[in-house]
């Protein structure tokens, strides 16, 4: 018998690790080294095949027919020869210390010798170390070594906490260049313009007589006619502007567009357009969805484009009006399931309480809701018997209910807005069909006049103003004879001064039941019903450029919400 004769394969545990130590401790005695870096005044001998394996850099270096192939020493230009050490150390140990005063040098050299584990641990080290204090620099050092992560975070870490950030001397250093940058930025937390406007007179003042040239440059990025008139008027009286006349121009085109809001269409441009953070917060509160009635609120921020939920009503309103007075959201009316309810209740976002205001004197669903020069109106909707065309008044003062003047027609899921001092109120459903009427109340008179109809029929519509025009967007046209309902995406645009509707681009899809508001200068579309789904698609339409553009999703699908912004 032949003796059986079977392989086997032996593999060394620790293999890699035994092999390194030894490379390294040839390293520590200078031994069988086939070249010395040579960084400053420092020589550090090292073996070319370690580099190589761990740094692209050297492995070029080394294995391409270059003069620096055959060098036996290498002077490395501008590199810190500490760092340089300590990554030497690193490509036989696998191991860093990382500490804040060395941690520029190793990322700049780690980005040299193409180290990019180490790129990562570094700049993940400094995205820790961020602080208003420092962010500045390290946004500035991450653009110039292009860590692309690094810099996204430290530039969103600076747009987050800007208020802090000008605070502190990193900001008052810069270079013109660097805060015509940040001026420009759409994205900084700021609670309003004139903050902008303070820190860089500010940056000004800190080297006065070098940077009075650069005054005019950069207050072209700030958003002048959006700042309050009075504040326009000081500074025109500031001896810094005074003798400016590119500065005195644009204090001027800022002045104009408060004088005539009837040319503002005309007068847009980049600073009139608000930076996200100081337009204020979108409120979707309550509505219809999947489970027959939400109760939760959510809340839209422009510069973070997300919706997140920050409170729940009381108990279930369908078919309710919202409104904003003194920065509180107003519930009003409504019905539960099973009645229609006169019952109003006051929401603070500030304080996240809600307490429980006088009852209208009329019970009313599908009603609108607007504040109109300090009062609120709760206009027409549904009693539970028949179709209301009355109009009730709650003056803040006396904290009471009064009736105005009633509309021509009985209105319920009527789209209300204000524009140039008068109540409108617009289409919504009579009993018998969808309407394409609108009328418009002036409180100082206390009548109702009838304006131009709009092309369609719309019940459940959303409504809102932009710049002197009134908006009618989605909604629903039920004939009596017919209960389908066709549904709408078309929106039309009405001016005053003509008296007439003009049809403009459509919403993507149709919304029935659409919460409709303004945010900064874009209308947004919020939720609704296409038929089958309650949606949480959110779209907005720039006015100026005639397009709308999907934006972040609801968190919930919801019909009839209402959709209102508060300056928080």
């Amino acid at each position: 018998m032949e003796p059986c004769t079977s392989d086997e394969f032996f593999q060394a545990l620790n293999h890699a690790e035994q092999t390194f130590k030894k490379m390294e401790n040839y390293l520590r005695h200078k031994q069988l080294c086939d070249v010395v870096l040579v960084a400053g005044d420092r020589r550090i001998p090292a073996h070319r095949l370690v580099l190589s394996s761990v740094s692209d850099y050297f492995a070029a270096m080394f294995t391409n027919d270059v003069r620096e192939a055959r060098q036996e020493e290498i002077k490395m230009e501008g590199v810190e020869p500490n760092a340089l050490w300590a990554l030497v150390q690193y490509a036989y140990t696998g191991r860093l210390e990382l500490k804040e005063d060395n941690i520029e040098c190793l990322l700049s050299t780690a980005c040299l010798l193409q180290l990019s584990q180490v790129v990562e641990a570094c700049c993940k080290f400094l995205m820790k170390q961020l602080h208003p204090s420092n962010c500045l620099g390290i946004r500035s050092f991450a653009d110039a070594q292009g860590c692309t992560d690094l810099h996204k975070v430290a530039h969103n870490y600076t747009m987050e906490n800007f208020m802090e950030v000008i605070r502190n001397q990193e900001f008052l250093l810069l270079p013109a260049a660097e805060i015509a940058k940040l001026l420009a930025s759409d994205d900084m937390n700021i609670p309003n313009e004139e903050t902008i406007l303070n820190a860089l007179l500010t940056w000004v003042r800190h080297d006065l007589e070098q940077r009075r040239k650069d005054l005019s440059k950069l207050l072209a990025y700030i958003r002048l006619p959006l700042l309050a008139p009075q504040f326009l008027a000081d500074m025109e009286n500031n001896a810094l502007f005074r003798d400016d006349i590119e500065c005195q121009k644009l204090i001027m085109e800022a002045m104009k567009y408060h004088l005539l809001p009837e040319r503002r269409p005309m007068l847009q441009s980049p600073r009139t357009k608000p930076r996200k953070s100081t337009v204020g917060v979108l409120f979707a509160v309550g509505g219809m969805d999947a489970t027959k009635g939400a109760t939760s609120i959510e809340k839209y921020e422009l510069r973070t484009n997300m919706w997140t939920p920050v409170a729940n009503m009381n108990g279930r309103r369908l078919q309710f009006g919202v409104a904003v007075l003194d920065d509180k959201l107003y519930v009003v009316g409504g019905r539960d399931g099973l009645k229609t309810l006169n019952t109003v209740e006051c929401y603070n976002p500030r304080t996240k309480t809600w307490s429980v205001m006088p009852p209208m004197s009329t019970h009313r669903h599908g009603l609108g809701v607007a504040v109109l020069e300090g009062p609120m109106y709760a206009v027409g909707g549904h009693d539970g018997w028949s179709y209301l065309n009355t109009v009730e008044r709650w003056d803040p003062q006396a904290r009471q209910w009064n009736f105005v003047a009633s509309m021509s027609t009985p209105r319920s899921t009527v789209g209300v807005a204000i524009l140039n001092g008068k109540l409108y109120a617009v289409g919504g459903r009579d009993g018998s069909s969808c309407l394409k009427s609108v009328e418009c109340f002036d409180p100082h008179t206390n009548k109702w006049t009838l304006c131009a109809q709009m092309s369609k029929r719309r019940g459940g519509v959303g409504v809102t103003t932009w710049n002197g025009f009134l908006y009618a967007i989605g909604g629903h046209d039920a004939p009596a004879s017919n209960l389908t309902s066709r549904l709408s995406d078309s929106v039309e645009r009405y001016d005053p001064k003509t008296d007439m509707w003009t049809a403009v681009a459509s919403m993507s899809i149709s919304r029935d039941a659409v919460g409709v508001c303004l945010l900064g200068d874009k209308l947004y579309a919020v939720g609704g019903h296409d038929g089958q789904t309650y949606l949480n698609t959110v779209e907005s339409y720039d006015p100026q450029t005639n397009e709308w553009t999907q934006v972040a999703p609801l968190c919930l699908g919801r019909a009839g919400a209402c959709v209102v912004t508060v300056k928080l």
